[in-house]
């Protein structure tokens, strides 16, 4: 009689639970919606302010940080390196734009650690390939990464709030005015006699990658992208979902990186990414383990310099 108690007692508690679980659903839970090209447009647009007015402070004899007006007034800020010593030949500089992970910042692709925490993603090994085979490259905070956070906004309770209480704007709105301050970023480069406006290249690591496959997808003037480690992104977030604006990538070369066991992307969603990528210059490189990847994938970008 008691087990028999026990066994209404646990049904009746899984029963209130699957209530409870359907009805915050039903209430928060995120829905899948769909976007048109023409929403994706909009929502991608940017007022056009010319000239950018780029502050540039030099660092060292090829070293600057900047601060630049963003499309909405907001303050970017950044960091810009070219090759030394210059190549002699006096072409436009080929460039790499690099993309930073969420809730780090663009000094990762510079150092090693900060703030006594190391540089697990390797990207400033990129950067030290990239200046080594002849690269400007480049890099800006995030919106609310960084020199940009928002003590009132923070990354963990933009997060918290998307996936416990379905508000998808301020997290999509986050990536969305990222990849537009990138393109200001693009409006300074193409000005710039110094840079080779055909060759403007971008690499990102996780939100990074992320960004990366959006900015080519809405600006022309993106050549080729690294895209490392991208988090699986479904129509619950449609505007900012690089499988909905897959027809802007057409004209990019990709490089995808993705590991096996990625808690953020699985195998399957990787490798359907890939075969959705419309160029057919494309290349997937997949490793072992989760979303660090093991700090070898770096040397296999010698050859895409």
């Amino acid at each position: 009689m008691k087990m028999k108690t026990l066994k209404i007692g646990l049904l009746a508690l899984l029963g209130t639970t699957a209530l409870l679980a359907g009805t915050w659903y039903g209430v928060f839970g995120l829905k899948p919606y769909q976007v048109s090209p023409e929403e994706i447009s909009q929502h991608y647009s940017y007022p056009i302010v010319q000239p950018v007015a780029m502050q540039l402070q030099q660092l060292d004899t090829n070293s600057y940080s900047f601060s630049y007006r963003s499309f909405d007034g907001a303050t970017v800020n950044g960091q810009l390196r070219y090759p030394q010593p210059l190549p002699s030949h006096g072409k436009p500089l080929p460039v790499l734009i690099g993309a930073h992970a969420m809730g780090r910042a663009q000094v990762r692709w510079w150092q090693d650690s900060f703030n006594g925490r190391p540089t697990r993603e390797n990207t400033d090994q990129i950067t030290a390939m990239a200046l080594t085979n002849g690269y400007a490259v480049i890099t800006i905070d995030a919106r609310n990464h960084g020199e940009r956070k928002d003590p009132a906004n923070g990354i963990a309770d933009i997060i918290h709030n998307l996936h416990w209480w379905g508000k998808r704007k301020p997290y999509e709105s986050m990536l969305i005015d990222t990849v537009r301050d990138h393109r200001v970023l693009l409006d300074w480069l193409a000005q710039q006699p110094q840079f080779a406006a055909d060759n403007i290249n971008i690499a990102g690591y996780s939100m990074g990658a992320h960004i990366s496959l959006l900015l080519a997808a809405t600006d022309e003037r993106i050549n080729r992208v690294i895209a490392i480690v991208p988090p699986h992104i479904n129509n619950r977030t449609a505007i900012v979902a690089p499988l909905n604006m897959l027809s802007g990538l057409a004209d990019n070369p990709v490089w995808l990186f993705s590991a096996n066991s990625d808690e953020y992307a699985s195998k399957k969603q990787n490798q359907q990414l890939f075969a959705a990528l419309p160029n057919t210059n494309k290349m997937h490189f997949s490793f072992d383990g989760g979303h660090l990847l093991p700090a070898s994938y770096v040397q296999t970008l010698e050859s895409w310099f």
